[in-house]
């Protein structure tokens, strides 16, 4: 947990980790992940693990999901509140988003994991044990699109809670 403490006020930091299957081949959305993620660094600390992916070329699409869906279960077991990814989840405008990052931290929540599945999307286990569905739009995007466009609106989500004018 991270906190702040500024004249006897204590101020509970959240983090972000965002889970990523596999590394993001397309350089310039690579390049854009890493400039929103140093962005975001900015109003709250955030690591983007990037998982090995344990399938074989030859695995059926379900065996793809399932062991996806471990890899990912595995490195969110410590969260305080985990996020799937899916379009079938609710969506928000970027308003609504920053006001559900500022609920989550008066909350008291330390650690947000953002679980985005890989080309087939999400097992159902995984929808499962998440806290809450997200859907960035009804659209559909690349899952290597869906990493910067999720990195982007949070830091969206944090500009506009601390009042500051990116979103204009």
């Amino acid at each position: 947990m991270f906190f702040l403490t500024l004249d006897r006020i204590t101020v509970n930091i959240m983090k972000f980790v965002l889970l990523f299957l596999g590394k993001t081949r397309e350089g310039y959305l690579d390049q854009g992940i890493r400039d929103y993620a140093e962005r975001l660094r900015r109003y709250v600390p955030v690591e983007i693990k990037v998982l090995k992916e344990k399938h074989a070329k030859n695995d059926s699409d379900q065996v793809v999901m399932a062991r996806e869906a471990e890899n990912l279960l595995a490195h969110s077991a410590s969260s305080s509140l985990s996020v799937a990814l899916d379009p079938n989840g609710k969506e928000h405008d970027s308003e609504g988003l920053s006001t559900l990052l500022e609920n989550w931290e008066d909350r008291g929540l330390q650690t947000i994991t953002f679980l985005i599945g890989g080309y087939l999307g999400l097992d159902k286990k995984v929808q499962d044990h998440a806290d809450l569905i997200w859907s960035l739009s009804k659209l559909t995007f690349t899952h290597e699109m869906s990493r910067f466009i999720l990195l982007e609106q949070l830091y969206r989500a944090c500009s506009i809670k601390a009042r500051h004018n990116y979103h204009k």
